[in-house]
């Protein structure tokens, strides 16, 4: 029989009627013929609150213990997800990230998947039983558990599809798809049948909240179809692939707004090998992610060299510049905090002409100044004051008429 993952976030599971609400739809899936295996979140706000609980004792707690506290978020909601399909007639057993040998490395609230031991799961599924398993969590080699950090639930459904070769995974969320932009900010937002792994890898790294990154990764990696739908209808939503020949008709998909972002340049650093190293391997040994780098020659002996980072990594950041900065001879640091990313992404970029030009001329005609530009083989992002963010996003979004179907965008 196929096996069918199915993950229900906070929202889906947030009281009784919606937990049972989503261990229908598991049911359903067995009258079809499916094996299913839900992953499930804690339940609304419930992390929120165990966050809150913790800061309340100690405002900087240990990171093990959070990852100790807050694993029982979802422990309590794949419980009771069990209880309820019991109750429905369907036999049922949840099951924890350590019970179903989800091993991680041990960074712990940010850790990544090393694998997964599915005999217990197939085991199970073979029995009969629909098997629920706790998001967001793991153990380390070590046996202490760990938590994946944002959009962990999402790379839990993921990683245990890939395990157990599922035929789709799907992802229950509160909107019954991914659109080409946020809707609501551009009201006229299509919703995309399908849209690539490379794509969507693009957008969620960018600032699209529907997926995370890494489970977008894991898709990728071991070909996971994931089926992105709505928790309260029962509407086809949009299919994370691989990409087809016919993607390509179309200059691009998508385009986003990313937020809470920070600009550290380094103006005058000494310019010859290895300094570009020093300065990333520093950030590094402070963890801090980064997004875009941008450097230029000023002339044989210096250089300009900027990038950029979540605005909660700035201070990280900040700290580990002012550390480095003489190594590397730097004549000023320049920080802006008050800024943001317009993104547009289409992998028919790569054969499609003038794509730069018509995002200049749009945010031109909407009178947004440019701070910076990056680009990669299917996106181009600009660098723009916060404060001209969403204006920018819609005139993107008219430029590409993002408002409209993939159909009747590739027929232009």
């Amino acid at each position: 029989m196929p096996i069918l993952v199915q993950k229900f976030g906070g929202t889906s599971v947030a009281n009784a009627e919606k937990i049972r609400r989503a261990a229908q739809k598991a049911i359903d899936a067995t009258k079809k013929g499916y094996q299913v295996v839900v992953v499930a979140s804690a339940r609304g706000h419930q992390t929120d609150h165990l966050v809150a609980d913790a800061m309340e004792l100690n405002p900087n707690p240990p990171k093990r213990e959070m990852d100790q506290l807050l694993s029982t978020g979802e422990q309590q909601t794949v419980s009771l997800f069990a209880i309820a399909l019991e109750a429905m007639g369907h036999k049922a057993i949840s099951f924890t990230g350590f019970q179903v040998g989800m091993i991680t490395d041990s960074t712990h609230t940010k850790a990544r998947i090393k694998s997964i031991d599915a005999k217990r799961i197939h085991k199970e599924l073979k029995e009969g039983k629909i098997v629920i398993v706790a998001g967001f969590q793991g153990i380390d080699e070590n046996d202490n558990i760990t938590t994946l950090g944002r959009g962990g639930s999402d790379t839990t459904a993921v990683a245990i599809a890939a395990a157990v070769g599922a035929e789709v995974c799907e992802i229950f969320t509160d909107v019954n798809g991914i659109y080409t932009t946020d809707p609501r900010i551009y009201t006229k937002a299509a919703k995309m049948k399908e849209i690539s792994y490379d794509e969507m890898l693009e957008l969620a790294s960018l600032g699209a909240g529907v997926m995370h990154s890494r489970s977008i990764e894991f898709g990728k990696k071991y070909n996971v179809k994931i089926h992105v739908r709505s928790s309260s209808e029962d509407v086809e939503g949009t299919y994370i692939i691989g990409e087809v020949p016919q993607m390509e008709g179309i200059a691009v998909s998508g385009a986003t707004i990313q937020r809470d972002m920070a600009k550290i340049s380094l103006v005058g650093i000494d310019n010859k090998p290895g300094n570009a190293a020093k300065v990333f391997h520093r950030l590094a040994e402070a963890k801090v992610v980064v997004n875009d780098i941008m450097q230029t020659e000023v002339s044989t002996d210096k250089a300009n060299l900027a990038f950029t980072v979540a605005a909660s990594d700035l201070r990280s950041a900040k700290e580990a510049i002012e550390s480095i900065k003489g190594e590397v001879k730097c004549d000023s640091v320049f920080t802006r905090e008050d800024i943001a990313e317009v993104s547009a992404v289409g992998v028919g970029m790569r054969s499609h002409y003038g794509i730069a030009e018509k995002m200049f001329s749009a945010l031109a005609k909407a009178r947004v100044n440019i701070d910076s530009i990056t680009t990669s083989e299917i996106r181009i992002s600009c660098v723009v004051d916060k404060d001209q963010a969403e204006k920018a996003l819609i005139a993107v979004c008219d430029a590409f008429d993002l408002d409209k179907s993939a159909e009747k965008r590739a027929k232009k």
